[in-house]
């Protein structure tokens, strides 16, 4: 039996064969018309991801640099930016429920490569992450190439997982559905490090600065990308407009302030609004080298 994904892909390539446009019926109850028709924005985002997304254990809403996002989209999209709905995804599902129809679009730390824009397509770079490593303090781990022997956990389906499993392949490699459950894994002692973006990783240290820290740099350049389904071309160009509106006027700074809590990039001019192909080529220059 075809997964949905499989089965989407089959028919763009019969349509592609007939040279004709092709766009699925799920993909078009997530086309910029009906959602308009329908009145809520469906984002994934992650709950588990703080500063970019997390869910505030005293108000149960969730909170964070791209929740805002996404609010901001919905504002300029939609008229109104209560007119959002929040799924909760994970590295490994967000695909699966852009293309099942069940999400218009996801804003969850997404990196854009290559290999997604053979599945999916990508909003312009609304954030550049870096890939890095949390340990507790007077850990011997201090960069990648000290995880022989060690166990380091992250994501599955993430970016991060390939590059970690590429950098140290005789580390003790654990993957999980959430950072949550990586973070307690790490907090308990089951795993030495923890490895994803620089960005959720510096969230994290800030639950327990007295014993935990960043460290390794960052090895990798990670440009952040709203995903959006193949073909959606109206949504695309609208998300497109939405974030070039945040950066001019001001929005995307008071975000990144609130959630990141540091000043802009000097460099945000080389990045920000960069076309998805040339990201996801710049993400492969950008992998290190064993």
């Amino acid at each position: 039996m075809l997964t949905p994904r499989t089965r989407r892909t089959a028919l763009l390539t019969l349509a592609a064969a007939f040279g004709a446009t092709f766009v699925p019926a799920l993909a078009e109850n997530a086309s910029l018309d009906a959602i308009k028709k329908r009145g809520v924005l469906k984002v994934g985002i992650k709950y588990d991801s703080p500063p970019f997304g997390s869910l505030d254990p005293k108000t149960n809403q969730v909170v964070g640099f791209e929740v805002d996002i996404a609010k901001s989209l919905a504002r300029q999209i939609m008229g109104d930016a209560s007119k959002i709905q929040f799924v909760q995804v994970n590295s490994s599902n967000r695909i699966p429920l852009l293309e099942n129809g069940e999400i218009d679009l996801f804003i969850a730390t997404a990196t854009i490569t290559p290999a997604r824009l053979q599945e999916i397509d990508f909003s312009n770079v609304y954030f550049r992450a870096g890939q890095s490593l949390l340990v507790k303090k007077n850990s011997p781990v201090k960069s990648y190439k000290d995880l022989a022997g060690h166990s380091v956990c992250t994501t599955s389906g993430s970016t991060p997982e390939q590059t970690i499993r590429a950098l140290a392949p005789q580390a003790n490699i654990q993957t999980f559905d959430t950072y949550a459950d990586c973070f307690t894994a790490l907090n308990t002692g089951r795993i030495d490090a923890m490895t994803t973006d620089n960005g959720i990783l510096i969230g994290y240290e800030k639950q327990d600065p007295a014993h935990l820290e960043v460290v390794g740099g960052v090895f990798t350049f990670e440009p952040y990308g709203i995903g959006i389904a193949k073909g959606n071309t109206a949504l695309l160009a609208a998300v497109n407009s939405a974030l070039a509106t945040m950066l001019k006027d001001g929005e995307y700074a008071k975000a990144n302030a609130t959630w990141i809590g540091k000043p802009l990039a000097t460099d945000i001019a080389t990045w920000y609004g960069m076309d998805a192909k040339k990201a996801g080529d710049l993400y492969i220059a950008g992998q290190p080298k064993k």
